[in-house]
């Protein structure tokens, strides 16, 4: 889990670095793209490579979260500091949790919904230390704040989806349709967006797909090795790469608004974590 959260952090912060030159949908192509050998791989470790399915529909409806995800997330990446970016990724526990009423008809106490209020109030610390709602706010970084919530969004919807998908098809399966409908979606619309990279950026747009793969072959790992309590935790370590890399790279250093407004969001998110296993009498 630490491996995938490093590996994803430095495919965002690769993502970030052609974000001024690479349109998004040509950047989520080669993520697609130079990813699939790795999940061909991950399919034949875990039994075989098949793409026979009963619910072509509900495949379909993932993948087009899926994208809704990665296209706002790859936005933000490129209008908001790495840091700043990672963090409203982990509004994903609270949208989870908040249509999970609707889409699996559960009961969410108090506690639960203690947690997505101050996960909320993170996230608007964090806007607020951006100056949001105080003054002129450069509409980039505007928008940027929105997409990273709306990835979170777009994330929740496609866990749902992968767990009613888990019911009657296995996690290979779900995988490889994810990678191959994504990437089938991104070679349709990029010839409309194309911008012919030069050597170094193509070595990067590859470095992207590849890193991405190893991170998502990675994570695959962690689940298949622990119970989730046990590692989910260490998901928030992006966290830690994402100021690191941050600095180093882009020369940004996170304010105390943002660190405070992550601070509340990842503890709100661990607090929804150990509910659901309270919940659950695994803990």
């Amino acid at each position: 889990m630490l491996a995938a959260q490093a590996l994803f952090t430095l495919m965002g912060a690769i993502v970030k670095s052609l974000a001024d030159r690479i349109p998004v949908i040509e950047l989520m192509f080669f993520r697609s793209a130079f990813a699939l050998p790795v999940v061909l791989l991950i399919c034949a470790q875990a039994g075989g490579v098949t793409l026979r399915t009963r619910h072509f529909g509900g495949h379909a409806l993932r993948a087009c979260t899926g994208i809704a995800a990665q296209t706002l997330g790859f936005f933000a990446l490129g209008a908001l500091p790495l840091a700043e970016q990672v963090a409203l990724g982990y509004t994903q526990p609270l949208f989870v949790t908040i249509l999970a009423i609707p889409f699996l008809g559960e009961q969410v106490g108090l506690h639960r919904w203690g947690a997505v209020g101050l996960g909320f109030c993170g996230v608007l610390l964090i806007a607020a230390g951006q100056g949001l709602g105080f003054g002129a706010v450069p509409r980039e970084m505007l928008l940027g704040t929105l997409a990273g919530v709306a990835q979170g969004m777009f994330s929740a919807l496609t866990t749902l989806l992968v767990r009613q998908l888990s019911a009657t098809e296995s996690s290979s399966t779900i995988t490889l349709w994810q990678s191959i409908l994504m990437g089938s979606y991104a070679a349709a619309i990029m010839p409309f967006y194309w911008v012919t990279p030069g050597w170094a950026d193509l070595g990067l747009l590859v470095l992207v797909g590849l890193v991405g793969g190893c991170a998502q072959w990675l994570l695959t790992e962690a689940w298949a090795s622990a119970q989730v309590s046990a590692v989910a935790p260490y998901s928030y370590s992006a966290l830690l790469w994402s100021v690191g890399l941050g600095w180093v790279v882009f020369g940004d250093l996170p304010g105390v608004a943002m660190l405070g407004g992550s601070a509340l969001i990842v503890a709100a998110g661990l607090y929804i974590l150990h509910r659901e296993l309270v919940r659950r009498g695994t803990r």
